[in-house]
């Protein structure tokens, strides 16, 4: 059995609903980074479950890094 690969696609190639989408998914990939950093920044050490450096880092993976910050990063007050 042959798994067939979708065929890349340009920019200009894309219909104007998938280059929205796209922006979109981009913008909203883009709040979550920089809420998290902005929380990073701006939260005490000692508010945060862990070295502030890894969820730094971990935060620049997309989509998850930012939201398993907000879900499990955090210390409940």
């Amino acid at each position: 059995m042959q798994i067939e690969s979708c065929p890349r696609l340009r920019w200009n190639e894309l219909k104007p609903a998938q280059k929205g989408g796209a922006i979109a998914l981009a913008m909203l990939q883009f709040s979550l980074l920089a809420a998290a950093l902005w929380d990073l920044r701006h939260r005490p050490a000692a508010e945060v479950k862990g070295d502030k450096r890894l969820w730094t880092v971990f935060a620049f993976v997309n989509f998850i890094g930012p939201i398993t910050y907000f879900m499990f990063g955090r210390k409940k007050s």
